[in-house]
């Protein structure tokens, strides 16, 4: 989050090289998949190069590129006609062996990786980029009600499928 690096000029190279991986995984929190985290970041960094001028005098270019990713995202998905990608059932299983549970962030992310993708989206919006539900919505393009629903449902499902683990323990 908070990191916001200066650059001008011929800068967008250093900065694209040093900002990558940060943004790889801020792309795969919003989209689940690592090929889609890539197309996303990659079509976000080539509509950013020739904007890089503007873009590296605003107060945080960090955040303006994210937003760029999580736009680029929400045109794929629109494009590919696909508003829901089906994944598999998250089973969380009855281990009594502490090696075979998963950590609480890998929970998380399987958890998240089941969501819907405009409850994912929201989710990462407000937590990971601390957004309020009018900024959701605009991105979303849908009211703040349904952004708040969106949040609202997608929580609801990490408490359950959290929360049975917590009990497996």
């Amino acid at each position: 989050m908070g990191e916001a690096t200066t650059v001008t000029g011929d800068g967008f190279d250093a900065w694209a090289s040093a900002r990558v991986p940060v943004l790889l995984r801020f792309a795969y929190v919003v989209t689940g998949s690592q090929a889609e985290a890539e197309d996303a970041v990659q079509a976000a960094l080539e509509r950013a190069l020739p904007r890089w001028g503007r873009i590296s005098r605003t107060e945080d270019p960090d955040a303006y590129v994210r937003r760029m990713i999580v736009n680029a995202h929400i045109s794929m998905w629109r494009r590919s006609g696909r508003h829901e990608s089906p994944v598999e059932l998250v089973i969380l299983t009855d281990e009594a062996d502490p090696a075979d549970r998963v950590t609480t962030a890998e929970a998380v992310r399987r958890v998240c990786a089941g969501l819907p993708r405009r409850q994912r989206v929201a989710v990462a919006l407000r937590f990971y980029e601390d957004r309020d539900y009018g900024e959701i919505a605009s991105l979303l393009g849908c009211s703040e009600a349904t952004a708040r629903s969106y949040v609202h449902r997608a929580l609801q499902a990490l408490r359950r499928e959290l929360g049975e683990e917590r009990s497996d323990a």
